[in-house]
């Protein structure tokens, strides 16, 4: 099984005992304001088997983030495409108590390097509601830049902006 290590953090594709800290984190409305709203249980499983899923079809997916300090599961983030997605996407999203503290950064940085070395991945964007001024700090953070307006397809729906970089461009970035 993959995993990625960074100073605070474990990233690992999602497991059955992540399920309850999933379902916590998506019933929070402040957290899921700008990723679909709250999540019901039966959707929180439905959003954990996806990105399983994922990994087992396109051997990647996004993480399960593990504070190492508590072994807690405190979000997900990392490489996603699914069909009919406007680009090749690193996102993020951490439970509440943790916002602040760098985790987004530290662990997309680890994900981005990821995404270029081992799946070959010439360019990141991160989908980014306007309203949603925390992810557009993150992005600046790790050298993302606003490139173009988006779209998420159906069942989403939703316009976006598409911020992100080139694999040149991360590489030549001072971390």
């Amino acid at each position: 099984m993959i995993q990625l290590e960074t100073a605070r953090l474990i990233l690992r594709p999602p497991q059955r005992e992540d399920f309850e800290a999933w379902c916590a984190w998506g019933a929070d409305e402040e957290a899921m304001r700008h990723l679909g709203g709250v999540m019901t249980p039966p959707i929180a499983w439905r959003g954990i088997a996806l990105m399983a899923g994922s990994w087992a079809i396109n051997g990647f997916g996004m993480f399960s983030v593990i504070e190492k300090a508590t072994g807690r599961w405190v979000g997900r983030l990392g490489p996603w495409q699914p069909e009919g997605w406007p680009g090749t996407e690193v996102g993020w999203g951490l439970v509440r108590d943790v916002w602040g503290k760098g985790y987004a950064t530290e662990g997309a940085t680890a994900a981005i390097d990821w995404a270029f070395d081992q799946l070959g991945w010439t360019e990141v964007i991160h989908c980014i509601v306007p309203e949603n001024t925390n992810s557009q700090a993150v992005a600046k953070r790790l050298g993302s830049t606003y490139l173009r307006d988006g779209h998420l397809p159906a069942p989403i729906n939703v316009s976006t902006q598409l911020w992100g970089q080139t694999r040149d461009q991360w590489r030549a970035r001072t971390p």
